[in-house]
């Protein structure tokens, strides 16, 4: 596991649990930072396995944001929303990640109240010899013990999630070089 040692406003050390995945894609990075950044391609491959992007409305920039809603195969909705904080093209994304409702207010995760509210999120991306590794880095933002532990305790399944998403996403470039 991975911390990040952050400091409280009173000053004193404390560490937040930082979740760490990264994939190698064989397509340049510019295709790569595309299929992140434009709304209509990551409505191909952005959410768990088996969800589809329902709604999606982008406006890249710093203070700009990403609203969805994914539906899952049961029919179920869940909103998400992108609060971007730090776009270095083509390198890097900076923002905050939480639910939402479908206005785009602020949401608890809908299956697990103790999940932290919001999440600290950067994207990167490398150039290697034509490929591009891809580094996703998600952290709680001010969290609560009880969020802290949540996030913490909760890695695996993030693993899981993360690696069925750049799944989809490989599935993705591959049609589309």
């Amino acid at each position: 596991m991975n911390w990040n040692l952050k400091t409280t406003h009173k000053g004193n050390p404390i560490s937040e649990p930082v979740f760490v995945i990264s994939r190698v894609f064989d397509a340049p990075r510019l295709v790569v930072w595309n299929a992140c950044t434009r709304p209509e391609r990551m409505t191909h491959w952005w959410g768990p396995k088996g969800t589809i992007v329902r709604v999606a409305k982008m406006d890249f920039r710093v203070g700009g944001t990403y609203h969805c809603c994914m539906k899952s195969p049961d029919g179920s909705e869940m909103w998400g929303k992108f609060a971007y904080r730090e776009i270095n093209e083509p390198e890097k994304i900076v923002f905050i990640n939480s639910f939402s409702d479908e206005n785009g207010g602020l949401a608890r995760h809908p299956m697990v109240e103790t999940w932290p509210l919001e999440t600290l999120s950067t994207f990167s991306f490398a150039e290697k010899e034509g490929k591009t590794l891809f580094t996703v880095s998600w952290t709680p933002l001010s969290p609560s013990e009880a969020e802290r532990k949540t996030f913490e305790d909760g890695m695996e399944l993030m693993k899981k999630g993360w690696t069925g998403t750049l799944d989809q996403l490989t599935v993705y470039l591959e049609r589309n070089k």
